[in-house]
C-alpha cells in the first residue's frame, strides 16, 4: 500500500503569485473571459429513443451547448479526451434536474465532475487555468462612462 506522497488538494494550493511558484515555473493557462466562441462539438454519447428520452437528450443538448459557451471551453477544444466527460456531465445534470427526488450522492458526484472539468474554483485550479480578466472592455466602459469634452468654438476659444 502506497504511503506519503502528494495527493489531490492536500495542503495549501500552489499560489502562481508566490516566488516559489515561479522558481518552479509553475503558473496559470489563461482562459478568455468571454468564453469559447466556436460551434460546440457534437454530443458523444448515445441516446435512447422513447418520447420521454427525447425530452432528456434535449435538455442534455442544451447543457452542453451551455457547458460549450464558458471559458473551460477553450481548453476542452483542445483536449478532445476530455469531451466525454463533459457529456456525461451533461447527462448526469440533466438527470438531476429530471428527477425531484435525485439523492445526495446524485448531486455530489455533480460538483465531483464540476471539479474534474474546471467549472469550479477549485477545478480550475486543479487543471492549471485561470480566466483572464478582459481589461480592454473594462478600459472601453471606463471611456463611455466619461462624458465627452465640448468642442464648441466657445469651448475651443477658451481652453487656451
Amino acid at each position: 500500500m502506497p504511503r506519503g506522497g502528494a495527493r489531490n488538494r492536500s495542503g495549501p494550493q500552489p499560489d502562481p503569485q508566490s516566488g516559489r511558484s515561479e522558481r518552479r515555473n509553475y503558473t496559470l493557462t489563461a482562459l478568455p473571459s468571454e468564453g469559447y466562441q466556436d460551434d460546440s462539438p457534437k454530443f458523444p454519447l448515445r441516446g435512447r429513443g422513447d418520447d420521454e428520452t427525447r425530452k432528456f437528450a434535449r435538455r442534455e443538448q442544451q447543457v452542453w451547448a451551455e457547458a460549450w459557451k464558458t471559458p473551460q471551453a477553450c481548453a476542452w477544444s483542445m483536449e478532445p479526451w476530455r469531451w466525454p466527460v463533459v457529456a456525461e456531465y451533461c447527462r448526469l445534470k440533466a438527470a438531476v434536474e429530471f428527477d425531484p427526488t435525485a439523492s445526495a450522492a446524485l448531486v455530489a458526484q455533480l460538483h465531483r465532475y464540476r471539479d474534474q472539468i474546471g467549472l469550479t474554483p477549485a477545478g480550475l485550479r486543479e487543471n492549471g487555468w485561470a480566466i483572464a480578466k478582459d481589461e480592454v472592455s473594462q478600459k472601453r466602459q471606463e471611456r463611455a462612462d466619461q462624458p465627452e469634452p465640448e468642442t464648441t468654438p466657445r469651448a475651443r476659444r477658451l481652453r487656451g
